[in-house]
């Protein structure tokens, strides 16, 4: 685990290691939710580009008679 310190401007420096090893790029668009002191960066992909994303997953779900 590595240790950050967050300016007086409430900024933190991502460490080297941790930006190559998840593709982080400067300018990309993250979402950051906090939760039990705890905060995630996601990354905001554009839908088009997720196009063919799940291609050969298994689609067929066993449902219930009363089911559509």
């Amino acid at each position: 685990m590595m240790t950050v310190i967050v300016s007086p401007k409430f900024r933190a420096v991502i460490p080297k290691k941790i930006r190559k090893d998840f593709s982080l790029v400067s300018a990309q668009k993250r979402q950051v939710p906090g939760d039990k002191g705890r905060i995630a960066f996601i990354l905001l992909r554009n839908p088009r580009k997720m196009c063919g994303m799940l291609k050969g997953i298994e689609t067929s779900v066993p449902r219930d008679n009363d089911r559509l």
